[in-house]
């Protein structure tokens, strides 16, 4: 993550919230926990949680899965001390370092990460997708739960509307979509095509 994506989290910490801003916020979270049973019919065991953020996903990971061991990963440390202590003991570790570096070894029964890896260019999403492969046991599964660009131009700018409409009708103040979407000016997402096809030459199999 760009030294300047990290300074601005870091910043912003204090204010940061997802619920009015992602208007689908039950949905999108509860599937990627859902997801999770790709790694794990039976109890799930070691998790790495990219991008942890303030911990959402981690949360709700650990309400899910309560012997799951938790690690928390985040390029701007003063969101890994947040989701620290929002965990609290159900974490068993929180580091704060860049994307870029190498992941912890693992071997890890998933790796989930939610709205986070957009941040990356497509080299370095396609970087980052080899070395959570490579962190996976045999059999585990990695969980992205991403923001995507529309698939063309046209349909990009319908979804932004979209976004602003129903994010202000859940009480978004002009002060945090006008916050959101400077956050969003640091994004170098992808379409879901094209994260699905980094996914492939990563060696994931079971893609979707």
């Amino acid at each position: 993550m760009a030294n300047n994506t990290t300074a601005m989290f870091n910043d912003q910490v204090s204010g940061y919230s997802r619920r009015r801003l992602v208007p689908c916020f039950d949905a999108f979270y509860g599937a990627a926990v859902r997801a999770l049973e790709l790694a794990a019919p039976g109890p799930l065991g070691a998790v790495l949680d990219l991008g942890t953020g303030t911990g959402a996903l981690a949360e709700l990971i650990a309400d899910a899965h309560p012997g799951a061991q938790l690690m928390l990963l985040d390029g701007a440390p003063a969101m890994v001390a947040a989701a620290a202590a929002t965990l609290g003991p159900r974490a068993t570790a929180a580091l704060a370092q860049d994307f870029a570096e190498p992941l912890p070894p693992g071997p890890f029964d998933a790796v989930a990460s939610a709205l986070a890896i957009h941040h990356l260019d497509d080299a370095g999403k396609a970087s980052l997708y080899a070395r959570v492969h490579a962190a996976l046991r045999p059999g585990g599964a990695f969980v992205n739960a991403e923001q995507v660009l529309g698939a063309t131009p046209a349909l990009d700018a319908l979804l932004w509307r979209w976004h602003e409409r129903e994010a202000r009708a859940l009480g978004a103040t002009d002060a945090e979509w006008g916050a959101a979407v400077e956050r969003m000016r640091h994004d170098r997402s992808a379409t879901a095509e094209k994260n699905l096809e980094l996914l492939r030459d990563a060696g994931f199999e079971d893609v979707a």
